[in-house]
């Protein structure tokens, strides 16, 4: 590709992305979304998070699922999991989860 055709590809993504991301911002107020709708919406954050995070913690480097004990990822995801359900406290269960995978990690190598 050319340049030029580089920065078009680039630009016209750009305002692809301002419009999408700015017309419930311009029109929002205009269009009553039903209450059934929004209560599914509010679901939408951790949906998303979970199709993020779930393939990187149960498949292996060659992308296979792995899910036994061996799999020091999915081991730390759970264990974190459970930190979580006992405190409820999201920046706690982050750093506890990755230094239990760590500690993993670390153990596992030697």
């Amino acid at each position: 590709m050319a340049d030029w055709e580089i920065w078009l590809v680039i630009l016209v993504l750009a305002l692809a992305t301002a419009c999408t991301r700015s017309s419930f911002w311009l029109v929002g107020h205009h269009i009553t979304i039903p209450k059934r709708v929004q209560d599914m919406l509010r679901y939408a954050p951790a949906c998303a998070l979970a199709a993020i995070v779930a393939p990187d913690l149960i498949l292996a480097a060659n992308g296979q699922p792995v899910l036994d004990a061996s799999n020091l990822k999915l081991v730390s995801g759970i264990v974190a999991t459970i930190y979580y359900l006992l405190r409820r406290n999201m920046l706690e269960t982050i750093i506890f989860g990755m230094a239990f995978f760590t500690a993993l990690r670390l153990i596992d190598v030697t």
